[in-house]
């Protein structure tokens, strides 16, 4: 595709500055609204009871049993108080803490070297032994500030390592180009059975969790695990990237400990081989993913990875449901210590503050035209390629794009090749950086995030949050977070002449100050929050434990 300008369309019909704005004064207009995750029919095989985005209404026949507390163990190799990868690190850092309001939560995580390192202390509490190919181990025990107690599995020739928890490489997942820890499937296969042990009190814990909420492939075992032993503890098993499966040779069942016999279309078989994600899906009491809209997407062989049908039959059992992602309290303009300056959506100073800041940060000229953000892995989900074309047209528009992040060796090079094309109006920064990348959220006017499918993200919501409008595929949890025309820019087709649409209406608005502005106050009042996720969370788990108890009984 060649060189489009913002205001022109594939089938070259210019569109005008006049077109582009009338365009706008006849789109969605800014509307009283109730701001909800799920802007679409959910299956109606969907678990309901967790995909009904009025998650305050709750039978008081449960209320009670909701009340209760329950002990879970949150099971996960990432968690961005030491060590962070991807979104699952935020979820893993925020989750577990909205949930201990109303739970007593515990982390399970690999002792990483940053972990080891840190300066916290850790306590050696419980001790697991060798099985099958898998080392002998110890669990430790240490205390974060605001309370949160972490397990963490120490076992140094398994973890202790330089590179992130999967591999070495800039994308960090130990996939495409970078090169996986070549014994992947022992050193999570390791974790697993961890976790399946300390939920059957076979750790020697003073603790002993009633349920395990295990996320991604790495965590697939767990529930295989428990299966295996002829136990039915309950296990939540949350699919945070179903592109990410964890498939290993067949030849490494023996080592990991799975029985022969679970080697079929009915359990861990995979085209062949051994995956750990089909595994968690086929032995997990529930399914969880990150959003409504994914939760309906994974069932169809477009987004499925291969497990589509199987989705599909946990769809119908009433085993597979979405639960939306959120951010905490650290996300707020008026309060965020790391910004240049604070503001609010009544008071746009601070914003301009920290866009100048970005702009002479990352060496872009002084510019009236609108500041363009792509936070992200640099990976082909991410539609950066989309991006890079429509760059020309962007700059040629008045607009200017920092990108940051790190991934795929040939999209950084793209990217590193179109800074030097348009120097001071696009910035490659390569690598990631907290402070800056919170700077330009709150610095830039639009975020870009075409992404090809996208579980749940966070980063359009960290940008709703500091008036960054994203213009983004209506897939996933952007279709569910995102109010087309309200809070931000959605296009249907992941083809460069829709996105390019959807970016020649972010211009108009942009010049459309009152609109514009509008636009930036109603993202930022919508409050995705952890803590709405804490009653839909409460009564999956306690489905799960009235299901696991039901299972016993009938055993008896």
């Amino acid at each position: 595709m060649g060189d489009v300008a913002v205001g022109e369309v594939t089938n070259d019909k210019s569109i005008s500055k006049d077109t582009a704005e009338s365009d706008v004064k006849e789109g969605p207009r800014l509307k009283s609204t109730s701001f909800s995750y799920n802007q679409s029919t959910p299956s109606p095989h969907l678990n309901q009871s967790v995909t009904d985005h009025n998650y305050d209404i709750i039978d008081r026949s449960h209320k009670d049993k909701l009340d209760s507390s329950q002990r879970i163990l949150f099971v996960t190799t990432e968690i961005t108080d030491f060590v962070k990868v991807g979104g699952l690190g935020d979820v893993s850092s925020a989750l577990p803490r909205a949930l201990a309001a109303h739970h007593d939560v515990r982390v399970l995580i690999p002792a990483y070297r940053e972990m080891v390192q840190s300066d916290y202390d850790i306590e050696t509490v419980g001790h697991l032994p060798a099985f099958a190919g898998l080392p002998a181990c110890d669990v430790g025990q240490l205390t974060c500030r605001d309370g949160l107690i972490v397990y963490v599995l120490l076992c140094p020739e398994l973890y202790e390592r330089e590179g992130t928890p999967y591999g070495t490489g800039s994308s960090g997942y130990g996939d495409g180009q970078d090169e996986g820890w070549k014994d992947n499937d022992i050193r999570f296969a390791r974790l697993s059975r961890a976790a399946a042990d300390i939920a059957l009190g076979k750790a020697s814990l003073d603790w002993q969790p009633q349920l395990l909420h295990l996320n991604d492939w790495a965590c697939g075992l767990a529930p295989a695990y428990v299966h295996w032993q002829g136990h039915s503890i309950p296990t939540i098993f949350t699919i945070h990237n179903l592109a990410y499966q964890g498939v290993f040779d067949a030849s490494r069942l023996e080592v990991l400990g799975i029985p022969y016999d679970a080697f079929n279309i009915h359990g861990v078989e995979y085209y062949g081989d051994l995956s750990f994600m089909k595994a968690g899906i086929v032995y997990a009491s529930q399914v969880t993913t990150v959003s409504a809209t994914y939760a309906q997407e994974i069932t169809t062989p477009k987004f499925g990875c291969g497990l589509d049908g199987l989705l599909r039959c946990k769809a119908e059992q009433g085993c597979l449901s979405g639960i939306p992602n959120g951010i905490d309290d650290s996300w707020d303009p008026r309060t965020d210590s790391l910004l240049i300056q604070a503001f609010s959506s009544n008071d746009w100073r601070g914003k301009r503050a920290n866009a100048d800041y970005v702009r002479r940060h990352f060496g872009l000229t002084p510019s009236p035209g609108p500041l363009f953000a792509v936070i992200s892995r640099m990976v082909h989900q991410k539609g950066l390629d989309l991006t890079i074309e429509a760059a020309k047209a962007i700059v040629h528009a008045g607009g200017q794009i920092v990108f940051m992040g790190c991934g795929e060796h040939h999209v950084e090079e793209a990217l590193r090749k179109l800074a030097i094309r348009f120097p001071g109006a696009i910035t490659a920064y390569i690598g990631f950086d907290e402070y800056q990348a919170r700077c330009l959220f709150a610095g830039s006017d639009f975020l870009l995030m075409p992404s090809r499918f996208e579980p749940c993200g966070l980063s359009q919501m960290y940008a709703q949050r500091f008036g960054s409008l994203p213009i983004a595929h209506r897939t996933g949890g952007l279709a569910d977070t995102i109010e087309d025309g309200v809070t931000g820019f959605l296009f249907d087709d992941m083809q460069f002449g829709s996105y390019m649409h959807a970016i020649q209406r972010a211009f108009a608005v942009f010049r459309s100050t009152d609109l514009f502005n509008a636009m930036r106050g109603a993202a930022m009042a919508g409050r995705y929050h952890w803590k709405q996720s804490i009653v839909p969370y409460s009564k999956l788990y306690l489905q799960a434990l009235e299901q696991a108890g039901n299972e016993t009984t009938l055993a008896r």
